[in-house]
C-alpha cells in the first residue's frame, strides 16, 4: 500500500532504477545542508536498498515523491528511527533544491501522516530535524507538530518534532 496521492503527487516505491534521480538529490551540497555530508552514489544506492529492506519489513518506507505526469520531486515517507535510546516512527522528506519551496514536502508528508495513522496505525509520528534547519521546521509546524525534546544522539543535537494522530 502507498499514501493516497494528493492534489499534485503521487507515491511509488523506489528502485534502483531511481538510481540516478536519487543520487542527484541526495549528493546536492544544499539539499543535504543539514546531514554530515552529501550521499555519493554508492551511498544513494544504499538508501534505497535501506527503503526496499524497509518496505520487506514494515510495509512502508521513503517513497518517491512524483507529480501526477511523472517528473521526479524527491522522496518521503515513514521509517523507524532511534530518539534517545527508544523507536519513534518519523515522516521524513527530501526534495529536489529546484522544487523547494512549492509546498510539495508539506503536501507529501501530510499524506504520509495520515498513512501512518490510518494504515500503520501509531498513535504519534515524529520528525526529526537539525536545529538550523528552518524550512523543515516549517513544515513539521504546517503538520500541526510542535518541539517534543532533542535527541542528544551523537555526532550532534537534532531537534525531535512530534504529533499526535489519535
Amino acid at each position: 500500500m502507498l499514501p493516497h496521492p494528493t492534489d499534485r503527487l503521487r507515491f511509488r516505491e523506489m528502485t534502483l532504477a531511481d538510481l540516478d534521480v536519487m543520487s542527484s538529490m541526495l549528493g546536492d551540497p544544499l539539499v543535504m545542508t543539514y546531514y554530515p555530508a552529501p550521499k555519493t552514489r554508492d551511498e544513494a544506492a544504499a538508501w534505497i536498498e535501506w527503503n526496499r529492506d524497509n518496505y520487506a519489513r514494515h510495509g512502508y518506507g521513503l517513497w518517491i515523491v512524483e507529480t501526477h505526469d511523472g517528473e521526479f520531486v524527491g522522496d518521503c515517507g515513514l521509517t523507524w528511527q532511534n530518539v534517545n535510546g527508544r523507536s519513534e516512527l518519523e515522516v521524513g522528506y527530501h526534495v529536489r533544491l529546484d522544487l523547494q519551496g512549492r509546498g510539495y514536502a508539506s503536501e507529501a508528508a501530510l499524506a504520509c501522516l495520515e498513512y501512518a495513522r490510518d494504515v500503520v496505525g501509531v498513535g504519534r509520528i515524529v520528525a526529526i530535524i537539525h536545529p538550523a534547519n528552518a524550512a523543515s521546521l516549517r513544515v513539521a509546524e504546517r503538520l500541526g507538530m510542535r518541539h517534543l525534546e532533542d535527541d542528544l544522539g551523537e555526532p550532534l543535537v537534532r531537534t525531535v518534532m512530534g504529533v499526535e494522530l489519535t
